[in-house]
């Protein structure tokens, strides 16, 4: 079992840049398939990126492509979530994720661990 705790998150500007980090502890992530999700007020839960074992391949929602980047360090531990240009609809509590699975899971359903989440807040 993993466990993820998120950080990182706060109150932006719109234009601006937030970097979210997701330390994992239990287990090596080396093993999972990681992602990044995040649930608006009123809204589900949607994926924003997600990230293979090795790193070498990534999926991105359309509305964050070029300019969300994730990324991970096994050795550390750590998936990260670069954001930057961000707009007010990024505002939202963002969750790591982790899945055991084989493929890029885009839905919230098939990734098994779960963070508590890091309020992100853009403001126009």
């Amino acid at each position: 079992q993993v466990q993820l705790v998120e950080s990182g998150g706060g109150l932006m500007q719109a234009g601006g840049s937030l970097r979210l980090s997701c330390a994992a502890s239990g287990r090596t992530i080396s093993s999972y398939i990681m992602g990044w999700f995040r649930q608006a007020p009123g809204k589900e839960r949607e994926l924003t990126a997600a990230i293979t074992r090795s790193g070498g391949s990534t999926t991105y929602a359309d509305s964050v492509k070029g300019r969300f980047t994730i990324s991970r360090d096994n050795a550390k531990n750590m998936v990260y979530l670069q954001m930057n240009s961000l707009k007010p609809a990024a505002t939202a509590v963002y969750y790591c994720a982790a899945t055991s699975g084989v493929l890029l899971p885009t839905t919230p359903g098939m990734y098994r661990y779960w963070g508590q989440g890091t309020q992100v807040t853009v403001s126009s």
